[in-house]
């Protein structure tokens, strides 16, 4: 029955298939007919025989191999005629089942709609259900679509099924429309009308996409294989320089049969850069041996102009035993058109003679043509020599012959005279070896007084630098000094007024002594006051609790450092704790407190390098 989801059907319509009976028993066998399935009766007989349906028609191949599935009642097979117009409305049939009856639609309503069909569609969903419907009666009707994995019946009138192959989802959707009765009730509950529409899920998704995946992994393996066919195959991995290496190299280079190995070999390691001194003879002695091939080269060479030249003369030769043969040919072609043997032959006899004299003349013109021009060419060559004379011949071999001694002599000189330099070579880097042994007991020497003189010199550089600290810390305290010194007699010069101002009043008021006492003990106390305050003076104060964590970790770190740390050192540090700080506010911050943390210069010239130190627990000591 989805004659009209495969596009499938008869041209011509019967009038007796639209006042089919419900009882028709061929009316479900017609559908199922179309449908491509066996059809299958009430009581389970087969209606339509194996004989109308492919043999071995497998669904399941689209799985396998990706191609679209077959359906074996398509046009073209024979089995079904050809599909009707687009015009024409495709009649649906009533299908009778066990436990209910589908009645099909109005054929003249407009088909019903569908969502996009999902990737790897297998689910789809039914709505319009009856009430009274079982998941028994569901399976029932869709079990004939295909085989069913599952169904999900919710408590309303729809569920889902999930097919075991995408194409049976058509089929099933092909049922969209149909009236769906219960036995022969007339309940509401007992019908329904059929919405059948493509369903999203995620198991559906899930399986396409591991297909999907699977082709590409194929696609890939087979473009790989197809690659790796391809490819050219790879060179010989070539190995290092080394002494021995050198050496079986170098016999290599003498064989014949592996030279063409041995120079790339040789080109490569020279392209690495492994020629140097030591190497050098080495190396040259291989090139040497390279250039020794020049003359086999040469000499094969000759041998194949020679037999070039032989198997010119053999062609020559050949062409023209050819050409006689062809030159007889043609004599008999014309003899035989004298009257006197012409005359004897039939009509048919002479165009069939007049044909091959034809011919023959043509291919030995073109062979004569040939010939011709492989004279000319030696002609020319003869023409380019200075002269064809035998004793000018003789003088030109002795000319190349001396050329040939010359050549060879060239060579020698050549190679002495480059065995010469590789001597000279090794002469002067003996020289400079024993130059520096010279060389470096004087420099040793020099070294070490330029390294004591570096000392003295870092050693004064820090004397100094201490005098001069020292030099302004008793500045700071002189200048300390007088200041408390003139606030102290500022601060004794007010006591005494306010002593006299105090005195003249306890007179006046007649008080005892106990009460001058008092008065004394105040002064004293304020006196005290003043040496703290004149204390916490000298010692410079802390601005805020940041500047006291500051300090806390500077201490810190440059205890764990006693060899002292630079400021740009200690400024990156402090840069991973607070990335706003600068180096200029860390050096007054150490500066201000010359007890806890001193400065230093190291190194000479280029080299001095100023660095902090911690040195709060030295002046503990002191103390």
């Amino acid at each position: 029955f989805l004659a009209a989801a495969d596009g499938l059907g008869s041209i011509a319509i019967d009038t007796t298939q639209l006042n089919m009976s419900v009882s028709d028993p061929t009316a479900w066998a017609t559908a199922m007919n179309n449908l491509g399935m066996v059809p299958v009766g009430l009581a389970g007989q087969q209606l339509v025989t194996d004989s109308i349906c492919v043999p071995g028609f497998d669904p399941s191949l689209s799985m396998m191999t990706g191609i679209t599935p077959i359906n074996p009642m398509i046009p073209g097979m024979g089995l079904v005629p050809p599909p009707p117009p687009t015009d024409v409305p495709v009649v649906k049939e009533i299908i009778h089942c066990k436990s209910c009856t589908l009645f099909p639609p109005n054929p003249n309503l407009p088909p019903p709609s569908t969502r996009e069909r999902p990737p790897g569609c297998k689910t789809v969903f039914v709505g319009g259900l009856p009430e009274n419907a079982t998941e028994e009666i569901i399976q029932e009707v869709f079990e004939q679509c295909g085989d069913i994995t599952a169904i999900r019946k919710s408590k309303k009138n729809f569920c889902h099924i999930r097919f075991a192959e995408e194409f049976m989802v058509d089929k099933a959707i092909y049922l969209s429309g149909y009236r769906m009765r219960l036995g022969s009730s007339t309940d509401k509950k007992d019908s329904g009308r059929l919405h059948v529409d493509f369903a999203q899920a995620r198991d559906d998704f899930y399986e396409w996409e591991c297909k999907q995946r699977m082709l590409a992994r194929e696609e890939r393996h087979r473009r790989k294989m197809e690659e790796d066919r391809l490819r050219p195959p790879s060179p010989p991995a070539i190995m290092h320089y080394s002494e021995h290496e050198a050496a079986l190299l170098a016999e290599k280079l003498k064989d014949d049969s592996k030279f063409s190995e041995a120079i790339t070999v040789l080109l490569t390691w020279i392209e690495r850069g492994e020629v140097n001194r030591r190497s050098a003879n080495q190396f040259y002695s291989m090139v040497q041996s390279a250039n020794s091939h020049v003359r086999r080269l040469m000499n094969e060479k000759a041998a194949h102009e020679q037999e070039m030249e032989q198997a010119k003369e053999s062609f020559k030769n050949a062409l023209t035993g050819i050409l006689t043969q062809f030159e007889q040919i043609v004599a008999v072609f014309n003899a035989s058109t004298r009257q006197k043997a012409w005359d004897h032959f039939s009509k048919a006899q002479r165009k069939n003679i007049d044909i091959w004299r034809k011919h023959s003349e043509e291919l030995r013109n073109a062979h004569s043509e040939q010939l011709m021009g492989i004279r000319r060419e030696e002609e020319m060559e003869m023409s380019d020599d200075d002269s064809g004379d035998n004793p000018t011949k003789k003088l030109r071999v002795d000319d190349s012959a001396l050329a040939a001694q010359a050549y060879a002599l060239k060579e020698e000189n050549d190679s002495l005279r480059w065995q010469l330099d590789a001597y000279r070579n090794e002469v002067e880097l003996l020289k400079q070896e024993k130059g520096q042994l010279f060389r470096t007991e004087e420099s040793l020497t020099k070294d070490q007084q330029l390294q004591f003189l570096q000392q003295t010199m870092q050693g004064m550089q820090q004397q100094l630098l201490s005098i001069q600290e020292e030099l302004n810390n008793k500045k700071s305290e002189l200048e300390q000094a007088k200041e408390e010194q003139t606030h102290t007699q500022a601060m004794l010069k007010v006591l005494q007024e306010q002593l006299k101002s105090a005195k003249e009043l306890a007179e006046i008021n007649g008080h005892d002594e106990s009460q001058a006492n008092e008065i004394n003990v105040l002064t004293v106390a304020l006196v005290n006051q003043d040496r703290e305050k004149n204390s916490e003076k000298r010692s410079p104060s802390l601005k805020s609790e940041k500047e006291a964590l500051l300090i806390g970790i500077i201490s810190t770190f440059l205890h764990v450092h006693p060899f002292g740390a630079n400021i740009e050192y200690l400024w990156s540090y402090m840069q991973q704790l607070d990335s706003r700080i600068s180096a200029n506010e860390i050096e007054m911050l150490l500066m201000r407190l010359p007890r806890m943390f001193k400065q230093e210069f190291t190194g000479v010239g280029a080299t001095l390098e100023k660095r902090w130190k911690f040195c709060a627990f030295e002046g503990i000591k002191t103390v």
